[in-house]
């Protein structure tokens, strides 16, 4: 990659804070170009040395930050989850006021510290997740059939040759899912969970059926459980619950699960040789996850006070997302990867949610090339429904 992409989340420069990512996302990228190496100290565990040192001696850092000089104004500890003790020795500075120093502590996943018990810094430091490149930041770089076809990790979009960009899909998703898994010793079954991944990757977007897939795998419906919620600790995936005008409601119905990258789901659902052209069965489902998880690390980004949810009738009638803000009302949006050739049937489900809803903005999110208004509903092209849901000023 030439150069760097400046990206939609903003993080604070006066204040200690954890941010989390899957691996290549761009998470130390950011992090070198919000804070000087004037001012700033990184502090590398995924080095030996620097992992060898703090795991031997954790309380180390306390005294090389006691004697840092005074121009230095944070700390920053690159996957700080491979020596979770020294989140003790952060909490003990910043808790007895020994430092006038910020700490960054970033990593790819939070799970291995949340198991383990680390001291999260009891409400000291804010979190923030970061996402592969979304639309806006790409600017003119973006290409929707690009950004569906191979996703938008920085390293892997913006590789010249398409034939390396499938081998770095594919080898991130053995290297990542599998070594990595296995590093932090997440799951004792490794085995089952890479079978468990494939069949994930099938289901992406589809309601999750603990039992069938437990069966298919040969493994019992708590695990299959425990494999999802491995993914989304991760930051791997996200679960999207069904609607019900009541929380209790919502939990006990079957919930969706995207990946968080459309080239990782091609890669791990063995597509990448099928080309994501607009006339392929497969589109429709990529461009659906495509759109969902770019509001979705969007809304993440801005920390907004949106929650996602999906409808579905008993009677088959679907909405594909449903959106709700104390502050910003309601919205129905179907998500259909088409231009101009949409039928009644495509906007049945937007009707039946209104009767549910009488309130609720009707949205189908398209390949239209203007906006539209019918039957109601609101047909926008896909670029406009941040704009719409007040994503963007």
């Amino acid at each position: 990659m030439a150069e760097f992409i400046p990206r939609t989340l903003k993080l604070p420069t006066d204040q200690s804070f954890f941010l989390f990512g899957p691996r290549q996302v761009g998470k130390s990228t950011l992090l070198k170009k919000t804070f000087s190496t004037d001012t700033s100290i990184f502090i590398d565990l995924l080095i030996s040395s620097d992992f060898q040192r703090y795991l031997k001696k954790p309380d180390l850092l306390k005294d090389e930050v006691l004697a840092l000089d005074k121009k230095i104004t944070h700390i920053i500890i690159d996957e700080v989850q491979r020596v979770p003790e020294l989140l003790n020795t952060v909490h003990h500075l910043i808790e007895n006021d020994q430092t006038n120093v910020n700490f960054v502590l970033s990593g790819s996943s939070a799970r291995k510290l949340k198991r383990g018990q680390a001291n999260l810094l009891a409400g000291r430091a804010l979190s923030y997740s970061l996402f592969p490149l979304n639309h806006f930041e790409l600017k003119e770089n973006f290409n929707l059939l690009k950004a569906i076809d191979r996703g938008t990790l920085p390293a892997i979009y913006f590789e010249k040759d398409a034939d390396i960009a499938k081998q770095r899909l594919q080898a991130y998703c053995k290297t990542y899912l599998h070594e990595e898994i296995k590093a932090e010793a997440l799951v004792r079954n490794l085995a089952g969970f890479m079978s468990f991944v494939d069949f994930a990757a099938e289901e992406n977007g589809n309601e999750i059926n603990y039992s069938n897939i437990a069966g298919d795998i040969g493994t019992s419906s708590s695990t299959v459980k425990e494999y999802f919620q491995i993914l989304e600790d991760t930051l791997l995936g996200f679960f999207i619950q069904a609607y019900a005008k009541s929380k209790r409601k919502r939990l006990s119905k079957r919930p969706k699960f995207y990946l968080f990258d459309t080239g990782v789901q091609r890669a791990l659902a063995n597509r990448l040789s099928l080309a994501s052209v607009e006339s392929n069965t497969n589109f429709g489902k990529s461009f659906e996850q495509f759109i969902i998880k770019e509001i979705y690390g969007i809304c993440q980004n801005l920390r907004t006070d949106f929650e996602f949810s999906y409808y579905r009738t008993k009677s088959g009638q679907e909405v594909d997302l449903i959106l709700e803000s104390p502050s910003r009302g309601t919205f129905a949006i179907e998500i259909k990867a088409k231009d101009a050739n949409l039928k009644t049937k495509d906007l049945r489900g937007l009707q039946s949610f209104k009767e549910e809803k009488p309130e609720a903005k009707l949205i189908c999110c398209c390949l239209s090339p203007r906006r539209r208004i019918e039957n109601g509903v609101l047909i926008l092209p896909w670029q406009e429904i941040f704009l719409e849901l007040g994503l963007i000023a």
